[in-house]
């Protein structure tokens, strides 16, 4: 039983923290993209 405290202990938290960034950074990375996309287009505007 101890052992799968540890198991649980030691993978669990680990998995928890790295989806809980994944989800983080992928809200920043929706945001940055959409940014791109704009100064793609204003280049291409001035570009005309």
């Amino acid at each position: 039983m101890e052992e799968i405290f540890k198991s649980i202990a030691n993978f669990g938290f680990p998995i928890v923290i790295s989806v809980y960034l994944l989800i983080r950074i992928e809200a920043k990375l929706e945001r940055l993209t959409e940014s791109i996309n704009e100064l793609s287009k204003t280049i291409a505007a001035m570009g005309k």
